[in-house]
């Protein structure tokens, strides 16, 4: 047997397979504190079931599981909407500098006058990039993001003897935490369409404005990858109506450098700053979301904001809330770990380098687009921004649905793109190649799909059985959600 045959054999093993009684990984010293008196006999387990395994045996499944997993690191990984991008390694290594990684939330603000100046710079920088005046780094993701502003607008209505403002306008190409984070605000959904081109319809607006109008949540791009060329028009008519514009920055990528929301009309916009400047993304965390407004909401921001003080020596860095504060969006003030790699992103790359991201971002997608159209329908015919939506409707017709394909992609060392959304799309695949992905990456992902579509036609059922190389095979998901195995237990 050889050691490839070895490592083959335990890769399927769990620690209870290499279990041996009497194996240990640790040894402990003996105690030097006094014995405590048991808790309640009841509280207590006679057996504690552990596998006995030594250190290296732990060290190497563990290894074989990680191998297992996909990776931005290892793998093309164009998953449209949440830009699975890859993050820099020295944002990793900058962030875990002791004098970043090793103080605590609750210090002095004298003490960590350092960390307090990269806050107050980095909310400054989103500043600049949203062209907002005013912001606070405090949400700890987009859709933390996307309350904060749904709650500020809520505030300044009341503030201004309108409370009766409780309609919340939002296109059916949103995010789908956008109705959620409006319902969670208090508000009213009212789901407006999109027209022939992709875009919101601007006479739904038009109709839907009226003294009842809170705002409108509104994602630019939208999630069909597409730029509303009405979308100033359109904040005009909210503003018109006593209603607030904001803003879903989820897709910035596409903007970063050339466009800028408060420009356009917006009154406040969330950050998604671990799909915009490429910090960490999946698994639940870690994010952020900062908010950024215009002047009415300034007042309104979650707290805490960082403050310049200007005194005789030297500028000096505080926390503060400002007037009118919707409170504390959580226990502390904002995923500082992220914001640390964030900053180093925006100042790694500078204005010049955030314009060229988002137009990389642009030109992938595009390029994508073009070579993929005659294969996979696009779901609008329009030029995109940094991500393109197919449908597979024409795949479909001979047998072979949008998850079929997706399946089908891992074989081929590819993850899949996001499916079925957004939901006026049937069939949806929507691809995001980001701009740190090179053109052979590109071509190569464009000779899989071709491949995928060439077994469509020839061989539907390598589809319906995919994925073929993978650990574990196709699940049954109706199972999986009615059915969860939430916990893990001995055999």
């Amino acid at each position: 047997m050889t050691t490839h045959d070895i490592s083959a054999q335990r890769a399927h093993q769990t620690l209870w397979d290499l279990s041996a009684p009497g194996r240990s990984g640790i040894r402990l010293p003996e105690s030097d504190v006094p014995k405590q008196p048991m808790p309640d006999a009841s509280l207590l387990r006679e057996d504690l079931r552990l596998p006995e395994v030594s250190e290296l045996d732990v060290v190497r499944h563990y290894t074989r599981l990680a191998q297992k997993n996909f990776s931005v690191d290892t793998n093309f990984y164009p998953l449209g909407s949440c830009t699975m991008k890859y993050n820099p390694k020295i944002n990793d290594m900058v962030a875990s500098q002791p004098g970043f990684s090793g103080i605590h939330p609750l210090q002095p603000e004298e003490t960590v006058q350092g960390a307090l100046e990269l806050m107050y710079r980095l909310q400054r920088d989103l500043q600049a990039i949203t062209g907002m005046p005013a912001g606070s780094l405090a949400p700890l993701a987009g859709a933390h993001g996307e309350l904060a502003g749904v709650l500020m607008i809520k505030a300044y209505h009341e503030a201004n003897g309108e409370p009766d403002r409780k309609v919340m306008l939002i296109p059916d190409s949103a995010h789908g935490t956008n109705p959620a984070s409006a319902s969670m605000g208090g508000f009213e959904v009212v789901t407006l369409p999109s027209d022939s081109n992709g875009s919101l319809d601007l006479a739904a607006v038009e109709a839907a404005a009226n003294d009842r109008l809170a705002g409108l949540m509104i994602t630019i791009p939208n999630t069909l990858g597409l730029f509303n060329p009405n979308i100033a028009r359109i904040c005009e008519i909210v503003h018109g109506a006593g209603g607030l514009v904001y803003g879903d920055g989820a897709n910035m990528n596409a903007l970063l450098g050339r466009a800028r929301p408060y420009d356009l009309g917006f009154d406040v916009v969330h950050l998604n700053l671990h799909k915009t400047t490429s910090t960490p993304h999946g698994g639940g965390g870690p994010g952020a979301g900062p908010v950024c407004v215009g002047e009415r909401l300034a007042p309104y921001l979650p707290s805490p904001v960082v403050e310049m003080v200007e005194d005789a020596e030297r500028a000096r860095y505080r926390f503060a809330t400002p007037a009118n504060s919707i409170g504390t969006m959580s226990a502390g003030h904002g995923n500082f770990g992220v914001l640390v790699r964030s900053y180093t992103y925006l100042r790694a790359l500078g204005a010049d380098g955030l314009r060229q991201a988002s137009g990389d971002a642009v030109l992938n997608a595009n390029y994508l687009r073009r070579k993929l159209e005659h294969v996979y329908r696009v779901a609008v015919d329009r030029t995109c921004m940094h991500e393109v939506v197919f449908t597979g409707r024409p795949q479909r017709e001979k047998g072979v649905k949008a998850l079929d394909i997706s399946k089908r992609m891992i074989d081929y060392g590819v993850h899949p793109p996001t499916m079925y959304f957004p939901l006026i799309v049937e069939e949806a695949l929507m691809v995001e190649p980001t701009e740190t992905e090179s053109k052979e990456t590109l071509d190569a992902f464009i000779e899989v799909m071709i491949a995928i579509a060439r077994e469509v036609e020839e061989s539907p059922e390598l589809l319906h059985e995919a994925p073929h190389v993978t650990p574990v095979g196709r699940l049954d998901e109706a199972r999986a959600a009615r059915q969860p195995d939430l916990r893990w237990q001995a055999p």
